[in-house]
């Protein structure tokens, strides 16, 4: 049931808002009554925090995965985190609309616990740009931080304009993203 009440929530979320939707709204989705709800969650609060910290610590376990993995290159693997930003809109699009859009509606205890999963995420890119620096891969005039930044600006925002049933694919517009931003961020190749 919990995760019933979790994925009801997520989708009136991301049609009505957080603020518009009450927990009385969530248990008629399902047909069972509030002390249902409050028997897995304390409030509605509660419920969005969990939302945040599943959306941001699934994000955080790929992108250790892809970090991790020795046969691939620096380029390789921020082609990897791109990729599986974009695609996560693809299958997540509703909790990825719900993380960016709701966010707001944490208490200041919860905001500082996602912005502390957030920030180590792009920190560990960051980390991988500068590795991408210093082995020659990408260029070091730029700003990690900078290019960190720039980086998870666009795949982000990808939630707010990425359709999986537009023109483009998710593989496709990860490869144009990259071919954007990381071959800009790339060594000049001499012959």
């Amino acid at each position: 049931m919990r995760e019933k009440i979790i994925a009801a929530s997520i989708e009136l979320f991301e049609q009505k808002g957080f603020s518009e939707t009450s927990i009385q709204d969530i248990v008629d989705a399902l047909g069972v009554t509030k002390g249902t709800f409050y028997y897995y969650f304390k409030s509605k609060e509660e419920l969005l925090m969990d939302i945040h910290l599943r959306y941001i610590e699934g994000l955080l376990s790929e992108q250790a995965r892809m970090m991790n993995d020795e046969r691939r290159s620096v380029r390789e693997k921020l082609y990897a985190i791109v990729y599986m930003l974009i695609h996560n809109v693809e299958r997540q699009g509703r909790q990825a609309r719900v993380f960016f859009r709701e966010m707001k509606h944490l208490s200041e205890e919860h905001l500082q616990k996602v912005k502390e999963k957030r920030d180590l995420f792009r920190h560990q890119l960051q980390a991988l740009i500068e590795e991408g620096m210093k082995n020659g891969e990408l260029r070091r005039d730029l700003s990690p931080s900078i290019a960190a930044l720039t980086v998870l600006g666009a795949a982000n925002w990808s939630y707010h304009w990425f359709r999986p049933d537009g023109e483009l694919t998710d593989v496709e517009v990860a490869e144009q993203m990259v071919a954007i931003l990381i071959d800009g961020m790339g060594a000049p190749h001499i012959p």
